[in-house]
């Protein structure tokens, strides 16, 4: 329930971002949506650490205040027992972050992006706006002074990626295309242009005008400058690893550059999973009968949230930095030997 709610809260903080895909791409609703509702996949594992020591943490204050595991400490139960519980619960849900970072969110992040690239936009018209460059489409830029409903005053086209080459008696195929128009009407994807001039330009000396009383534009071939091509993370886990041990024809450049953006998002796929069995370990320190300040409920938190803040901070530079790469991925290891033989240690001395 906490995970859910994290996360539908950051979802509802970039979907206002992703309103842009609408507004100034002109995407039709129904790809917002499902947009948005993908990216909700790749949200989950962000939280999942941070949600499993909220309510772990909930879980083990509330059962010491209520007194009920005095229940299990008087049937002879041992607090060892109660920690190695915590910990094959917290190996649950590593296993479970580990499907999601690795498997589902990058499948989930990568079909978000195919939606951009197999569905074009849906209405020219959501794109203009009065007063106001726009370069919403590659190689297409386009002003307006007045907007009124679907109608338009005193228009500037300039085609710089031959979507108007058409309009040209020259074949060149590096026509730079500038149309002038008094007046037009937007439907969907076609555009009705009123008295102006075409001006086509192959350099600075070559220039061709026509003019025109009625000109229809059909926008089809235009394309949005919405990013297409999948990002790091939108790209499966296997082609990642492939860059470093090859078992297959990578359809990747994995030069040195690309090794060194691949690494920490491998890392934060695959490794940052096994730090949730230390926050389980960190939440048994409550177990621990101490009056030492050290060992408060609030420090105790604050322990498991440094080792969340560490593994954002670090992942970031386990690409750059061969001492950091070999820390960040032993510190695990490490760390949960050093506080489980703490945990012994304390409750060895409880019962003497």
């Amino acid at each position: 329930m906490v995970i859910f709610s994290l996360s539908l809260i950051a979802l509802t903080v970039r979907a206002v971002s992703f309103l842009d895909l609408v507004v100034e791409n002109g995407y039709p609703v129904t790809i917002y949506f499902s947009y948005s509702i993908l990216h909700f996949f790749g949200m989950i594992p962000k939280f999942i650490p941070l949600s499993f020591l909220i309510a772990l943490s909930i879980f083990t204050i509330k059962h010491i205040q209520d007194s009920e595991f005095i229940i299990l400490w008087s049937s002879g139960v041992k607090k060892i027992h109660l920690v190695n519980l915590l910990f094959f619960t917290s190996i649950t849900i590593m296993v479970f972050h580990l499907i999601f970072s690795t498997f589902l969110t990058p499948y989930a992040l990568n079909k978000s992006r195919s939606l951009l690239t197999n569905d074009n936009f849906n209405s020219f018209l959501p794109t203009v706006r009065k007063q106001q460059f726009s370069d919403t489409f590659k190689g297409f830029t386009f002003f307006v002074e007045k907007k009124i409903n679907n109608q338009l005053q005193n228009i500037f086209l300039h085609d710089t990626g031959n979507n108007f080459k058409n309009l040209s008696s020259n074949s060149s195929s590096n026509v730079t295309t500038t149309i002038l128009a008094d007046r037009g009407i937007i439907e969907n994807k076609v555009m009705m242009l009123f008295n102006g001039n075409i001006i086509s330009s192959k350099n600075e000396s070559d220039h061709e005008i026509i003019e025109f009383e009625k000109l229809k534009i059909n926008l089809q071939s235009l394309s949005t400058s919405t990013i297409k091509k999948p990002k790091i993370q939108e790209t499966s886990t296997l082609k990642l690893l492939n860059c470093f041990f090859p078992f297959y024809k990578n359809s990747l450049d994995c030069d040195e550059k690309f090794k060194k953006e691949v690494i920490p998002a491998l890392n934060k796929r695959i490794i940052v999973p096994f730090y949730i069995p230390i926050l389980s370990l960190i939440c048994a320190l409550l177990l621990i009968k101490s009056k030492r300040f050290y060992l408060n409920r609030f420090n105790i938190f604050l322990y498991g949230f440094l080792i969340l803040l560490f593994t954002e901070l670090a992942v970031k530079y386990t690409g750059i930095n061969k001492l950091i790469l070999s820390f960040f991925i032993f510190s695990p290891i490490f760390v949960f030997l050093l506080v489980y033989i703490f945990l012994i240690l304390k409750f060895k001395k409880e019962l003497n």
